[in-house]
């Protein structure tokens, strides 16, 4: 138990707004007006500061459900995602979400849908039923999706996707800026035979290569179709791709710098380099996408990557979210894009000469 709680009828009791006020020595309204943000202007400097003693001294701390219930609010906003238990980032998005929302005195309930359409319909329902403030669908990989049954009867942010309809806000990454860093990245380093390897049939793999294009196309270099092997997003489609572009081409014709479809990729880009007698950087230089945990950073040699945002994602959306609950408005119909940062490390160097 905590300091200044006491067993009553089997239950323990919370220390009460009147329990600060009796050891305080003021009055029932005064400590209201603390713990409700109206002190200043109404009670002294020195008065506030020893209520605050005195919650201190019982572990007082105001009941967020009464709070709500007077506010018609419940200090808890929902967070629906089709599959935070299986990715890798789901860990950076969550943290970012609910660090927001504590830091405006509000949890996070979390619902993993399994990307089932009957499930996440069944979780908005029920965070709906919690009377929760609001709630953010997040998306462990961009797309498009129907949004769930209910998501239009509270305040609600999309968070690394998009409606079909473009009917809620969205916080996505900026795939295309990504796509055309990375490209940037080994054109500044004096590459001029580029590739792009891997990529799906989904937004971030046309966002991306679109990107590629750009940065070509202001470097006045051209990638040709056949450096942009789309093979998938696992490790043995990095390795294919780059056999394809790599095994048996002269060493003047071959690409020397790869941007790749994620992590995961340029691993397998890495596997097949080396496979084929290749260093990296030397040789060939590769640039990941992602920046996966516990993956990217322990490669060798470490691999050159572009980040996505996904804590600030998390971030973003939440913040988006709150302002909404704060101003009694429904948030404006926005797709908002963010950074995806080039993480520096060991896999990009100079041109070689040739």
């Amino acid at each position: 138990m905590g300091r200044g709680e006491k067993v009553q009828d089997g239950e323990v009791a919370r220390p009460t707004s009147r329990d600060v006020a009796r050891l305080a020595g003021v009055s029932h309204t005064a400590v209201s007006f603390v713990f409700n943000g109206r002190a200043q202007g109404n009670l002294s400097a020195e008065t506030q500061e020893k209520i605050r003693r005195a919650a201190a001294q019982l572990g007082y701390r105001p009941n967020a459900v009464a709070r709500g219930l007077r506010r018609r609010r419940t200090a808890v906003i929902g967070l629906v995602t089709d599959e935070i238990a299986t990715s890798p980032f789901a860990g950076r998005l969550l943290r970012g979400a609910m660090d927001t929302a504590r830091s405006s005195d509000h949890l996070v309930l979390a619902v993993d849908s399994g990307t089932d359409p009957a499930t996440e319909d069944a979780a908005v329902a029920e965070l709906l039923d919690r009377r929760v403030d609001g709630i953010i669908y997040a998306a462990m990989s961009l797309r498009r999706l129907r949004v769930p049954a209910g998501l239009h009867h509270t305040f609600a942010v999309l968070a690394n996707c998009l409606s079909e309809d473009d009917s809620l806000p969205a916080v996505i990454p900026a795939e295309q800026d990504g796509g055309r860093s990375a490209a940037r990245l080994l054109l500044e380093a004096g590459h001029r035979r580029l590739a792009l390897v891997g990529g799906l049939d989904d937004i971030a793999s046309a966002e991306r290569l679109r990107g590629f294009r750009d940065a070509l196309r202001a470097a006045e270099s051209s990638s040709g179709e056949e450096r942009i092997v789309r093979t998938g997003g696992e490790i043995s489609s990095g390795y294919e791709g780059a056999m394809r572009l790599l095994r048996g081409v002269p060493a003047d014709r071959r690409p020397t710098g790869i941007v790749c479809y994620n992590d995961r990729v340029a691993a397998g880009v890495l596997h097949a380099a080396a496979r084929l007698g290749l260093d990296v950087p030397a040789d060939l230089s590769v640039v990941g996408y992602d920046d996966q945990e516990h993956m990217a950073a322990f490669l060798s040699p470490p691999l050159t990557t572009v980040a996505l945002p996904h804590r600030a994602m998390g971030e973003a959306a939440a913040r988006m979210l709150l302002d909404a609950i704060e101003s009694g408005s429904v948030p404006p119909v926005v797709v908002r894009k963010l950074e995806c940062p080039v993480v520096r490390r060991g896999s990009v160097g100079p041109a070689p000469s040739l």
